[in-house]
């Protein structure tokens, strides 16, 4: 029986060392989630071309189609939407609310192990937006390095400088910094201008989950006044949440990874070596 059960757990333990984290470290299918940020912001008034500002919020609402993925590749639907932040403000607000400030969606698809935009083509409409590099999240075991990161609005994918280590609520994190300056952008429809950000983006390495996040951007009309000035961060409350779910994450990979491949094999080589010389101590048992 001991024989018997270390074979077993010997088996199990290098099944868990060689093909888990394949099968883990890649992005989940049942994504659902909504993201909050809060901060200080305003669009211009023609009237007076000054910028209205005060406190705003903003959500994104993140959602895997699990219709359209498959096992190398994770399609994902956001809605975005930056409100004001005044009486009771849900998710997003109705078009015809004045305290929406802009609301937009986006259809992308990544690679489940690099989380790296994926070619759209195979996944969603042909007239969808082809992103490039990195978008809702890093891969596992983030490096601290520079990669590509996909922003929306400058329509193009800029680099994401790895800058330093932080702790988030006990959670060490890598802290990468993302800056666009004056790309050509529509302020609004037909009206061309220009758009600037200076992002940290804050990435559980183990993960590769987005924890905490900072923007500061500001969009001009050419030719014309300052069109948008915005100061964004993730919700104190938001944060606690990711890092408990990423402490939670973590704690699932290194039993996976790491613990279930020591006690197989561990423990798979000790009952074989204890059964071994149990059978050996038996058959001289009977010679005697």
């Amino acid at each position: 029986m001991l024989i018997a059960l270390g074979g077993f757990l010997l088996v199990a333990g290098l099944v868990a060392l060689v093909w888990a984290p394949g099968v883990v470290k890649k992005t989940p299918l049942d994504v659902d989630s909504v993201t909050h940020l809060s901060g200080v912001g305003g669009k211009v008034d023609l009237a007076s071309g000054e910028i209205d500002s005060g406190p705003v919020r903003a959500s994104s609402i993140t959602k895997a189609d699990t219709d359209a993925s498959d096992d190398d590749t994770a399609v994902f639907v956001n809605h975005s939407c930056l409100m004001k932040d005044e009486g009771e403000v849900p998710d997003c607000l109705d078009g015809d609310d004045e305290r929406l400030l802009s609301a937009s969606t986006s259809l992308f698809a990544t690679d489940r192990e690099t989380a790296l935009s994926v070619d759209n083509g195979d996944y969603l409409p042909e007239d969808a937006e082809q992103p490039e590099g990195l978008q809702n999240k890093w891969p596992f075991d983030a490096e601290k390095k520079d990669y590509p990161y996909w922003d929306g609005v400058a329509g193009k994918a800029v680099d994401a400088v790895y800058d330093r280590t932080a702790e988030v609520h006990g959670l060490e994190t890598y802290v990468y910094h993302v800056v666009v300056d004056e790309a050509p952008i529509e302020v609004a429809e037909g009206v061309e201008g220009t758009y600037s950000s200076d992002k940290e983006i804050y990435i559980d390495p183990v993960t590769g989950a987005i924890i905490h996040q900072t923007d500061n951007q500001q969009r001009y009309i050419d030719g014309g006044p300052q069109a948008l000035e915005l100061e964004l961060a993730f919700t104190e409350e938001q944060q606690k949440t990711n890092v408990d779910d990423a402490k939670s994450n973590q704690r699932t990979l290194s039993l996976v990874t790491v613990w279930v491949p020591i006690v197989g094999i561990f423990g798979g080589l000790l009952a074989l070596l204890v059964g071994a010389l149990l059978l050996r101590t038996g058959r001289r048992t009977e010679t005697a």
